[in-house]
């Protein structure tokens, strides 16, 4: 129990490196590539933080844990939406872009509206992961149009390409090596104490394939860098559900019985939420932002309640 708690810390450690390393990085290859920040936390940041996600999502579906691999992204979405959108707009109040708030946000909705309805009878086929793959791709297409579309001025940049990238590949690399120290050491306690599988997703699997994602938005929110917080968020959301269960529900067909209808509704409605909160000046203010962790502990709660 000792070395799990050690681990769980070296893993935090590791991740907030990483978040910092990351966040810095992405930013400053966004200014030098001219590309938009919202473009970069939508793709590159986005794909870096739903590492875990993936990694866990694949390995519980092929070691025949799909309660596990399910609740792990209807968990990481819902605490996105609700925990980490919550936390990053406390630590400085959240500008979003109209764009964002007119084309992004609205794809994560449909995304969870989708996963919804192929889980509808608690399984998820391989034509079902093709179906959220083909919608992956969409993303991917629509996102990199956008990125063509990107402001043309000249954007000055001190730092050169190379010490950009190499702070994204070791911000990555800590994000995922802590993470998954974080995730191997707790789930093995909880499951020591009896807890379901689809529980240990939806919170302690959840929790920390996501420390990416909460510690990529918080440090990106305290450097004023709103777009790429919210889209770090949005674009893992997408992430999650198109491509990781996507690929997972091809390459393994999913058994669904821990997860519930109720479950999948507050990941929907967290992400409805922040829509509907960023439609109100373009932002998401702090006190929007502690309604969102009030919602969140309240679904805690309720998860722990009904163990």
């Amino acid at each position: 129990m000792i070395i799990s708690v050690l681990l769980i810390v070296v893993g935090v450690a590791l991740v907030l490196f990483g978040a910092d390393k990351l966040t810095e990085g992405a930013s400053a290859l966004a200014r030098r590539l001219n590309v938009p920040e919202i473009i970069i936390g939508l793709t590159i940041v986005a794909a870096g933080t739903s590492a875990p996600e993936l990694f866990v999502s694949l390995v519980s579906a092929l070691n025949g844990t799909p309660d596990m691999a399910v609740g792990n992204v209807v968990g990481s979405n819902t605490m996105n939406a609700m925990l980490i959108v919550g936390t990053a707009a406390l630590v400085a109040p959240m500008v979003i872009s109209p764009s964002t708030v007119k084309k992004d946000i609205p794809f994560s909705v449909l995304a969870s509206v989708l996963l919804i309805l192929v889980a509808f009878d608690h399984f998820m086929s391989r034509l079902d992961g093709i179906i959220l793959l083909i919608g992956f791709a969409a993303f991917m297409a629509y996102t990199l149009l956008q990125a063509k579309k990107g402001s043309s001025e000249a954007v000055k940049e001190s730092s050169p390409v190379w010490k950009n990238l190499l702070y994204l590949v070791f911000g990555l690399a800590g994000l995922v090596v802590g993470s998954n120290l974080f995730v191997d050491s707790a789930s093995d306690v909880a499951l020591t104490l009896g807890i379901s599988e689809g529980v240990v997703g939806l919170t302690i699997v959840a929790g920390g394939t996501s420390l990416p994602e909460l510690a990529t938005s918080v440090v990106a929110a305290r450097k004023g860098q709103s777009a790429i917080a919210i889209g770090n968020v949005i674009g893992s959301n997408v992430f999650n559900i198109l491509l990781i269960l996507g690929l997972t529900a091809t390459i393994s067909p999913l058994e669904i019985e821990g997860i519930t209808t109720i479950d999948m509704a507050v990941m929907l409605l967290s992400v409805v939420l922040v829509w509907l909160f960023s439609r109100t000046r373009y932002t998401v203010e702090r006190w929007e932002g502690g309604l969102l962790l009030v919602l969140y502990i309240a679904y805690l709660v309720w998860l722990i309640t009904n163990l």
